[in-house]
């Protein structure tokens, strides 16, 4: 198979892998301005009901059709059950109650695998592959393979409900055994022969403390390195979720990790990189008394620029950077433009340096890289391609799920480029922002923003967040600022910001696109009542909802018999590979029965 471009910046993989500037041009820079000035952010913190006809009792006939007039008002009643719930037999509603009521038992929750284990030993393989099929696997997981997945896909179909594939099997290693893969894929060979030589920060390390990234994460699925084969194999299934995607459905969606895929010691590395790169960026508008404000906000001039890195002793390879082409004729620079300046490299291990501002020299992150290192980035990249012409083949949305703060610059980067590529007549690519992060709204925008400068379709997925507990546990004890938002009432200020940014670029653009994965249902109302004032019609196909398999049914079902694009998120995958996934969803139900909530809060990963 040969290789395309992977991406402007980083790779243009077949036998050898060159990389190409990023570069702004002037004639397609558009405005650097927020997506409208008329932003709402009082309303952030509402609950956003909508309104009910209540002389009506079938849903459908409370809402718009996808036939109706753009403009019409649209009203869903999450309270009527009898109507949210009739896709599903009485069977179906007795084992929902079933497994919902045994999460609310702490004991069984907190024992959850042993008690699997030990019942798996008690009744034998195939009682318990029954007994499971009956409760926890047949509430939560689709079926064993893309064959009998399919009579629960076309039943959801028929009630207006797509599909995100999801094929769940995770390997159950002991956290020893986490720790040691963890260690061994995140530590180059530089870093293990180096002596404080290299300028690599605490973050961006692997801390063996923290090298079982399982810990404290109950809503997403962690992968950790072993070797090439194994990424190969992990790319495999997930073109065989592409593949089976593409013939249940039009318009379905398919999700990856990108740990899955490569040596997360690229990802670690180079998300360093870029952060220290827009650091530098913040430093220099710090100088022109820029600091504070919101990030495309801020505008470098550019003989001050020029002044301050003189003074810096910046030597003539970074004063280069700011002239000609690189600049444009505006005489200011942003930190889009600032993004751009990545030189052309062929060796991906060149882009890995970092401007030291003592010395205004660029310094490399580290003193060398292996040949086999270079090769294993490479093939990351070349995975990646693959993935993205495989579900642009088939027509099916490639979803990069988020992971980790101390790998998520490098994987935002990387799906970014592959969205200036393949997103140019559709959205094939989504990213994947986490709202509980004080910088989301910063990301959500800078990224608006390049792709309305070059004309492509944006897709994003907003999420609250699977990582808090383990980010902030990491932040605290390892020594640098916590990247989490204060509180949960935060987040979702944060997430409705971030949602309504976008909402307002699809009513001004209509190139943008969004799903909205939450299990809250006040986010769900409030998109619903955004939608009504912008006009914003669900035929249109460029909001839609997601939620888990098994879980905030009263939600997804009357969106989908409303005319919504509604996606459950469907696992699945063999009965005994499985159980990680399981325990997982345990968790999350935990107290479902006791009425601490009517749903769970977010809806992060799988």
């Amino acid at each position: 198979m040969s290789y395309a471009k992977i991406a402007p910046t980083f790779a243009r993989a077949s036998s050898e892998l060159n990389v190409r500037r990023l570069t702004l041009s002037s004639g397609r820079r558009l405005r650097s301005t927020l997506a409208s000035t008329k932003r709402k952010d009082e309303q952030n913190d509402s609950t956003c009901t909508v309104s009910v006809d209540t002389a009506k009792t079938d849903l459908i006939s409370q809402t718009k059709t996808a036939d109706a007039p753009p403009n019409s008002t649209i009203a869903i009643d999450f309270e009527n059950t009898k109507e949210a719930y009739k896709s599903k037999s009485s069977l179906e509603l007795l084992r929902s109650l079933l497994v919902f009521k045994l999460c609310s038992y702490d004991f069984l929750v907190d024992k959850n695998k042993e008690l699997m284990d030990l019942s798996r030993k008690l009744l034998g393989q195939k009682a318990f592959e029954q007994m499971m099929k009956m409760t926890f696997y047949g509430q939560f997981v689709a079926g064993e393979d893309h064959q009998t997945i399919k009579p629960l896909l076309q039943k959801n179909q028929a009630f207006g409900v797509g599909s995100v594939l999801d094929y769940s099997v995770e390997e159950d290693l002991t956290q020893e055994e986490a720790e040691k893969k963890e260690m061994e894929s995140c530590v180059s060979e530089a870093e293990k022969e180096s002596r404080g030589e290299d300028h690599r920060e605490k973050k961006y390390k692997a801390h063996r403390q923290f090298g079982d990234r399982r810990g404290g994460v109950i809503s997403a699925r962690t992968y950790f390195y072993a070797d090439e084969a194994k990424c190969d194999h992990h790319m495999e299934t997930f073109l065989n979720c592409i593949r089976a995607s593409g013939g249940s459905s039009q318009d379905g969606f398919s999700a990856i990790k990108m740990t899955a895929l490569g040596r997360p010691q690229f990802l670690l590395q180079f998300s360093e990189v870029l952060v220290k790169w827009r650091r530098f960026f913040s430093f220099l508008a710090d100088k022109q008394g820029k600091g504070g404000m919101e990030a495309l906000e801020q505008k470098l001039e550019l003989e001050q620029l020029q002044e301050t890195l003189i003074k810096l002793g910046a030597k003539e390879d970074i004063q280069n950077w700011f002239t000609g082409e690189k600049l444009g004729s505006s005489g200011t620079i942003d930190l889009l433009d600032w993004n751009s300046l990545i030189d052309e490299r062929t060796k991906i291990s060149n882009l890995l340096v970092v401007p030291n501002v003592e010395t205004g020299h660029l310094e490399p992150l580290l003193s060398m890289f292996t040949e086999e290192e270079e090769r294993q980035m490479k093939r990351m990249l070349q995975r990646m391609d693959i993935l993205a012409k495989h579900a642009e083949e088939n027509g099916v949305r490639l979803m990069v799920d988020a992971e980790q703060t101390y790998f998520q610059p490098a994987i935002s980067r990387l799906t970014l480029e592959m969205q200036r590529i393949f997103n140019r007549e559709r959205p094939v690519i989504f990213n994947t922002y986490q709202c509980y992060l004080k910088e989301a709204y910063d990301n959500v925008s800078l990224d608006v923003e390049l792709s309305r400068r070059e004309g492509w379709y944006f897709g994003a997925k907003l999420v609250r967040g699977a990582y808090m507990y383990q980010e902030r546990t990491r932040a605290a004890e390892i020594g640098y600022e916590d990247p989490i938002n204060p509180d949960y009432e935060a987040t979702n200020r944060m997430y409705h910001k971030c949602l309504d940014y976008v909402l307002e670029e699809i009513e001004h653009n209509r190139k943008a696109n969004v799903m909205v994965a939450s299990h809250n249902e006040d986010t769900v109302k409030f998109t619903i009542q955004r939608m009504n004032e912008m006009g914003l019609s669900p035929a249109e196909k460029k909001v839609y909802f997601g939620q888990l398999l098994g879980m905030c049914d009263q939600i997804s079902f009357p969106l989908g018999q409303a005319g919504f694009p509604v996606y459950k998120y469907v696992p699945y995958g063999p009965v005994n590979e499985v159980i990680p996934y399981l325990s997982r969803r345990a968790q999350e139900n935990r107290g479902f029965m006791k009425g601490s909530q009517r749903s769970a809060p977010c809806c992060g990963g799988s």
